[in-house]
């Protein structure tokens, strides 16, 4: 579990960096009255953030991720998966949308 725990650790430093260029842009867009969304991800994304910028959201993958570091294997087991999949999702969409802002 420690080593699944530090790989963990390195990917939200990369998750933050990332959502904190995305969150720079999405307020430069948002002042020339384009980026208009409700919301980064759809309800049923599996995060119960809702937000307009990429930070809260890595901030709740933070959150589920303190939630079983410490746990007992089989509650870490538990919580592996569905935080996996988050972090998948926010960085997919992180690499598309710095790929649509460099086009």
């Amino acid at each position: 579990m420690q080593a699944i725990n530090e790989q963990l650790q390195e990917t939200l430093q990369t998750l933050y960096r990332k959502a904190i260029d995305a969150d720079a842009v999405l307020d430069q867009l948002q002042q020339v009255q384009k980026g208009k969304f409700q919301a980064v991800f759809a309800e049923d994304s599996g995060f119960e953030t809702q937000s307009k910028r990429f930070s809260p959201y890595v901030e709740e993958i933070a959150r589920d991720w303190q939630a079983i570091k410490d746990a007992d294997e089989a509650t870490f087991k538990a919580g592996l998966a569905p935080l996996v999949k988050k972090i998948e999702l926010a960085l997919t969409t992180l690499s598309q949308f710095q790929a649509v802002g460099k086009a």
